[in-house]
């Protein structure tokens, strides 16, 4: 927006970083639960209150309508319901959430966006993400089970550093909140009715609430086999490494105290480790498009040129915190967190051109892996004064302090492929939120002091060995949001909002691609920061026997950061260049009667871009699937006849699209229709028995992102998935 507008914000709230949820997704405001939301969720489950705050950006619970714009807000149930039909960690977000793209079903995430950008993926506040060197593996960090629901907040913003170009994703974890000791423990037998296609889990919880001491501890074991398309094809193995024949092992740990008088002062440690690793039982086996023929895999090592190249791919995450909070420091309350993660993404052996070093071996010869390794610990604290000065103005502030080192290395040589990036921020912000009756007006500001140190280094033999200078890049930025909500009354509601976010680019990309000698790190124009702005305006409605909401939005960013594919070797090259990205969202639900509930979700995105780097107009090119989904329409009719079940089924719909006609970018995606199916049913004495199918009628389609050539991506969707899930409380 400029200076011209950033000036009033300024004067009108002495602003701070866009506490989250400021300028966000446009679902309705989270209504009472009914008996069929209630039978959806099982004895024991912690946290299933359903009370309607927010607290990601917000450090704070911050009730949603004192928000302009609402959040989506994925309730334990819904959670609960994606689990009993698939392990997916994503296959819930595009089932519920506007603008979340289609589920690559596989560990890698390219091409899944939130509103056309890249969201930020937290886990009980701690980065997942690692936007320096982007490796599209982090959406899978933990077992679903330990998470009790996920919050959500679309659109640029700043509340949590840099990363959320599309938004924020917090998996919020369980805790013990009923008195007593509890344990849960259950399983999943899953497939595809073929001997090799088998999933079965393994998992259980305890957890104990006493009168100063609560403890929550969860532990779980997947095993998946190979997967199928509905014409009984093997499924291709992703070149990013895959779901299917992998085992998955989860232990996570959160114990808190409360402390002094009146148990305003809370102390909490969580700890978490997770790794889902392939097992290396099949091969991939590239298909043929002329044929209409998509990507397999057999049993049996990869052999490339006869060599063998399989090796152990996996995802490892460790990570721990520390949380602190008073809730009654001089009249406000103050939250901090310390945390500490370190996440391990290894890709699969290759004995490519690019893996090759005549040093160390013949080439041809030489197998390697890449493996994206992060490090990262910060500090994140918020104090919050209601009623500060005057009645209803409600003051935030505090100061995130984070240090992240990424790097890519071809493992199992030990060569450096992108060298440790070393992130250090310093983010001071302030927000101000005053109630004046039924309008409630916010404002903020953030200001992002970072820095990227990169010592020298060289590049790889294929790279032609290329020194390159180290340097130190300095990123400041002050970023602004501000938004007012109008309770306008009968359930309705209006809000319009602006607020900015910071990231910086897939750094990794442009340092390892450098082949020319006399370069520099401060010298590569692709490492420039992305600023985004984005402006939205919507409406809502909630009353006694539903709810809808709906917005449109603007997203914009003069230096953009996008990814296309080189058409001679079909790998994905950096593009910097202005981007602007509008959209529609839109949900609803209906309760015709206390035991019927139907959900629905649409989504329109749409995307332009210019024709090269550094040109600021015309912005005439549509950005395509890489980094644009189709529009999309979910639904979800849930039914409980009684207290002990309930049955759902959904609908999952991408629409056909045609960007680019008559152009060399040209791109057409043919849509598709899917039913999926739950039941559930609690037996007394036993636990609850659930019986879930995917792709219900067994529809044969590809996957919207496989139906335009890249690297390895031609693969059909997954056919009919059954699965049994047990799980007793005791």
């Amino acid at each position: 927006m400029g200076m011209l507008l950033r000036a009033p914000l300024g004067v009108l709230m002495v602003s701070a970083a866009w506490t989250g949820a400021w300028a966000q997704q446009p679902g309705p405001q989270p209504a009472p639960r009914t008996a069929a939301q209630d039978a959806a969720i099982e004895p024991g489950d912690d946290n299933n209150s359903g009370a309607d705050v927010i607290v990601t950006g917000n450090r704070i619970p911050k009730a949603v309508d004192k928000i302009p714009g609402a959040i989506t807000l994925i309730t334990p149930a819904e959670v609960q319901r994606s689990l009993t039909i698939t392990e997916d960690n994503t296959a819930v977000l595009a089932k519920t959430v506007p603008g979340y793209s289609e589920s690559n079903q596989t560990l890698n995430t390219l091409g899944e966006t939130l509103r056309g950008r890249t969201a930020l993926y937290l886990f009980d506040g701690i980065p997942q993400s690692t936007p320096l060197r982007d490796g599209s593996r982090n959406a899978t960090f933990t077992d679903m089970a330990t998470v009790e629901r996920i919050e959500v907040i679309g659109g640029a913003s700043a509340s949590e550093g840099i990363g959320a170009a599309g938004g924020v994703i917090n998996y919020i974890t369980k805790r013990a909140t009923e008195p007593g000791m509890h344990l849960n423990v259950g399983g999943r037998l899953g497939g595809q009715f073929r001997d090799d296609s088998t999933v079965w889990k393994v998992q259980g919880d305890l957890s104990y609430k006493g009168d100063d001491l609560d403890v929550f501890a969860a532990a779980a074991y997947v095993d998946r086999g190979a997967t199928y398309d509905a014409r009984g094809r093997r499924i291709g193995l992703s070149a990013s490494s895959s779901l299917a024949d992998s085992t998955q092992k989860n232990v996570f740990l959160k114990a808190g105290t409360d402390l002094g008088s009146g148990d305003v002062q809370r102390l909490e440690v969580t700890g978490s480790y997770f790794k889902l690793a392939s097992k290396g039982n099949y091969h991939y086996v590239a298909g043929n498009r002329a044929l209409g023929l998509p990507d397999t895999s057999e049993p049996g090592p990869l052999l490339v040129n006869g060599q063998d190249v399989t090796r152990e791919e996996f995802n490892e995450f460790l990570q721990s915190a520390i949380n602190y909070r008073h809730s009654d420091l001089f009249g406000g309350t103050l939250v901090a967190t310390a945390y500490w993660a370190r996440q391990s993404m290894r890709y699969p052996g290759e004995n490519g051109t690019d893996r090759q070093d005549p040093l160390i071996a013949p080439l041809g010869t030489l197998v390697d892996q890449s493996e994206v390794f992060s490090k990262k610990y910060g500090v994140r604290t918020s104090y919050s004064r209601p009623n500060f000065l005057i009645e209803g103005l409600e003051l935030r502030f505090g100061i995130d302090v984070v240090h992240d080192q990424t790097e890519q290395r071809l493992a199992l040589t030990n060569r450096v492929w992108v060298p440790p990036m070393n992130y250090t921020s310093f983010g001071p912000y302030t927000q101000l939120s005053w109630d004046i009756g039924p309008v409630t007006l916010t404002g903020g500001w953030r200001h992002e002091d970072g820095r990227v140190k990169v010592d020298d280094y060289t590049t790889t033999y294929f790279r032609n060995r290329v020194f390159v200078s180290g340097g130190t890049l300095k990123y400041k930025n002050d970023l602004f949001n501000g938004g007012a909500i109008w309770r306008i009354g009968g359930g309705f509601s209006a809000f319009a909002s602006y607020s900015e976010g910071f990231t910086l680019p897939n750094v990794g990309i442009p340092l390892r691609n450098i082949n020319q000698p006399g370069q520099s790190v401060q010298g590569i124009l692709d490492l420039q920061a992305v600023v985004f702005e984005n402006k939205e305006a919507g409406v809502n409605w909630r009353g006694s026997w539903g709810s809808f909401g709906a917005s449109y939005y603007r997203s914009y960013s003069r230096l953009g950061s996008t990814l296309s594919v080189d058409p001679t070797t079909l790998d994905f090259v950096l593009n910097r260049r202005p981007v602007r990205i509008t959209g529609v969202d839109a949900t609803a639900e209906i309760r015709p009667t206390s035991t019927l509930r139907v959900n629905a979700v649409y989504s329109h995105v749409n995307g332009k871009t210019s024709r090269a780097n550094n040109v600021v107009e015309p912005l005439d090119v549509t950005l395509g699937i890489v980094n644009i989904a189709p529009d999309k329409l979910n639904t979800t009719i849930t039914w409980s006849p009684i207290e002990a079940a309930s049955l759902s089924l959904g609908m999952d719909k991408t629409f056909t699209r045609t960007i680019n006609e008559g152009t060399a970018l040209r791109e057409r995606t043919t849509g598709r229709t899917l039913f999926d199916l739950t039941a559930r049913y609690r037996v007394d004495g036993v636990g609850t028995v659930s019986l879930g199918a995917e792709n219900l009628l067994n529809k044969y389609y590809f996957l919207a992102f496989s139906q335009i050539d890249f690297f390895q991506n031609y693969f059909a969707g997954r056919g009919r998935t059954v699965s049994l899930t047990l799980r007793s409380n005791f």
